[in-house]
């Protein structure tokens, strides 16, 4: 069984017990999270339901693990002929979680 929901502008595809990096949202471990816009459906059988846009009463229930950082991503500007370089970089914190329940 597996869902496809929309969070921050992305479409995911879940299955149960899976872990998930989302955006960071501030949230301690252990609490829950409710997706409420799930795109698609399919269950055990392999019926699949699609929504338009989204299912109504179909919700993917998950449990945050913790916060984690994503990896380094680094930023080079050189302007040419200048002698000008700047390096910097830049670590996104992401949140990690785990879905326990998808529901119809």
């Amino acid at each position: 069984m597996y869902a496809i929901i929309a969070d921050g502008g992305r479409q995911y595809k879940v299955e149960e017990g899976q872990e998930l990096t989302i955006d960071f949202r501030d949230l301690s471990a252990g609490e829950k999270l409710t997706f409420e816009k799930v795109l698609a459906v399919s269950d055990s059988q392999g019926d699949l339901k699609l929504g338009s846009p989204t299912l109504d009463g179909a919700s993917v229930q998950a449990e945050v693990v913790g916060a984690e950082k994503g990896k380094k991503l680094v930023v080079q500007k050189i302007r040419r002929r200048k002698n000008s370089r700047r390096k910097t970089g830049h670590r996104s914190v992401y949140t990690l979680v785990k879905i326990a329940k998808i529901s119809a």
